[in-house]
């Protein structure tokens, strides 16, 4: 019988932890106040409580340090899950995560592993300040010896974290923040199930005349568009990469092999991203079936702004639908 819980994106998490903690005493969690604190997101809540100070570590403000102490961890036989508090926090590890992490596996021929999951809240919408609010996912993604994966619902998060922690692999998992607590994003978790594969696109919107792909926070926003479409009577079909590297992108080339368009939407600037990626793959496997140029809805070449500016600078359900009008325009 299935056991199910209804759950925001942040418990699902929360719970998707304590379960691999539970299976796994190798399974370590550390970070700027993610044990008595809980996190600054409370995703972390309760577990230094339960499983104690040796395995929930409070870290001081070091991302270099916290990461290359996950590498000292990983090559003793831990798996260490580091919490980076904000995206923006991440480059004092750049180094770390680029030249150590991504590479002792390949350096020394598969002898080494690196299981270390770094949890990355990402995106925006939450009215923060300078280095709250950014989308690096793509720099990461570029990295070969990594993998990037981004959830945006319960059920992808509560079974994705477990699944990372799993990987021999090293594992950004980056969580759209402002989703975390969000009610209307709660779903039916079925804790007792087979999940679906970790590097797989999902399509979670079916339809026949524009494709959308989108991860994370945007999904949502994609989601929304769609729905509001087929008032207009528009159909659109909705893709959740799910992970960012690997890309899976053949559930998108059959999507544009039907639809003949393909709109790619992300809170990342548009320069030398994700989208730009996605576009250049469909143009090259789907080019006789492309009915449009690809279009991209991404944020605007430009650093994140103040918070009261925010809103003009995300994609939004209107950027959105604007973008398909264009496309169906062609």
């Amino acid at each position: 019988m299935a056991d199910l819980q209804k759950l925001t994106i942040g418990k699902a998490i929360n719970l998707g932890l304590r379960r691999a903690m539970e299976e796994d005493p190798k399974v370590l969690i550390m970070g700027e106040d993610v044990g008595k604190l809980g996190g600054v997101f409370r995703i972390t809540d309760g577990l230094q409580k339960d499983f104690g100070e040796q395995r929930v570590l409070d870290t001081p403000l070091a991302e270099s340090g916290i990461i290359g102490t996950a590498v000292g961890l990983a090559v003793r036989g831990f798996r260490p899950v580091c919490e980076i508090q904000f995206e923006g926090f991440i480059f004092p590890g750049f180094d770390q995560i680029s030249s150590q992490v991504a590479k002792l596996h390949y350096r020394t021929q598969g002898k080494i592993k690196m299981p270390i999951v770094i949890r990355v809240p990402f995106g925006g919408g939450i009215g923060a300040v300078e280095h709250h609010s950014e989308s690096p996912e793509s720099l990461f993604a570029h990295i070969p010896g990594l993998k990037v994966v981004s959830v945006s619902n319960a059920v992808d998060a509560y079974w994705g974290i477990q699944q990372a922690i799993k990987s021999d692999d090293p594992i950004l998992f980056f969580e759209p923040k402002k989703l975390y607590h969000s009610g209307a994003m709660k779903s039916e978790v079925d804790t007792d199930t087979t999940p679906d594969p970790l590097f797989k696109s999902r399509v979670v919107r079916e339809g026949t005349a524009v494709t959308v792909v989108a991860y994370g926070p945007s999904v949502k926003v994609a989601l929304d568009a769609a729905t509001a479409a087929e008032d207009e009577g528009k159909s659109l079909e909705v893709i959740d990469l799910r992970t960012l590297s690997p890309l899976d992108l053949e559930p998108v080339f059959e999507s544009v092999r039907k639809t003949g368009r393909l709109i790619a939407l992300s809170e990342a600037p548009s320069e030398s991203s994700l989208t730009s990626e996605i576009a250049a793959r469909v143009q090259e496997e789907c080019f006789y079936s492309l009915e449009a140029p690809v279009l991209r809805v991404t944020g605007f070449d430009t650093p994140y702004p103040p918070a009261k500016l925010e809103e003009h600078y995300l994609p939004d359900l209107d950027r959105v639908l604007h973008t398909v009008d264009r496309s169906l325009a062609w």
